[in-house]
């Protein structure tokens, strides 16, 4: 309808009143959840739909596996952890174990030691054979220190009495050369050049002297002493030991 020039403002009143009943025609089409909610604003490069929550995330499968999972990966770090310390001991048990030699046990303690209380060195039993020996200790009464010492079973008289058998001391009478008793006839030929033997002697080796077992020599003082000087320069025989038999076993009383 067109207005009247006399009446100009009619025309702008009825076109008013028709915007009005448009835009409520317009927002009474609109459902009432949708009316009042207010539009996300739009962000460049981004999709409208991280806005609401995926359906991964809602979904209670989904979760489950992800918490076995991580349950699963602590029992394998727990598992790994416990195992270590056992790995390292089997470790060092699989290691070659240096086996450390024992020391070779001491000669003196595996030879009779002759005293005042336990005289005894040796049985005749063992002695019976003519011309064997046995090394033991005794202690000598000048010094109070044990010397080594030889018991030798002479094959003139019995063994059950004290003159079936010599004993001396390997220490020489002068010097610290070791007296040593000799069976090997060829070693008194070849390193003492002493070709008179038909039994066993006792030589110093420091001196190439040779004493005779079966002979007796006479010390300044009307002393008996055996083991008779048979080739050498040496001034008197090896140190003698007084023995005793009582029974079946053989004592080492004294040191000459």
């Amino acid at each position: 309808m067109a207005s009247s020039p006399e009446n100009p403002g009619a025309g702008l009143s009825t076109f008013s009143s028709l915007s009005i009943e448009s835009s409520r025609s317009h927002m009474t089409d609109q459902p009432p959840s949708d009316r009042f909610k207010s539009d996300m604003p739009q962000i460049p490069g981004v999709s409208g739909s991280g806005s609401r929550p995926s359906a991964a995330a809602s979904n209670p499968a989904v979760k489950l596996v992800i918490g076995l999972l991580a349950v699963l990966l602590v029992v394998f770090l727990g598992a790994r952890w416990a195992l270590r310390p056992k790995r390292a001991v089997h470790s060092a048990l699989q290691q070659p174990q240096i086996e450390v030699p024992s020391p070779a046990p001491d000669p003196s303690t595996l030879l009779p030691h002759a005293t005042e209380t336990e005289p005894g060195i040796a049985d005749v039993a063992e002695m019976a054979k003519p011309w064997s020996l046995k090394e033991f200790y005794i202690r000598n009464r000048l010094s109070g220190e044990n010397i080594l010492a030889v018991l030798v079973r002479l094959p003139a008289a019995s063994a059950s009495q004290a003159s079936g058998y010599w004993a001396f001391a390997k220490n020489s009478p002068y010097g610290n050369c070791q007296l040593e008793y000799i069976t090997d006839l060829n070693k008194l030929k070849n390193d003492y050049g002493f070709r008179a033997a038909k039994h066993p002697m006792v030589g110093n080796p420091c001196s190439r002297s040779v004493f005779d077992p079966l002979k007796l020599t006479n010390l300044p003082g009307s002393v008996w002493v055996r083991g008779a000087i048979a080739q050498g320069s040496d001034l008197r025989p090896p140190l003698g030991i007084e023995i005793k038999v009582e029974g079946k076993k053989i004592l080492a009383v004294r040191t000459e």
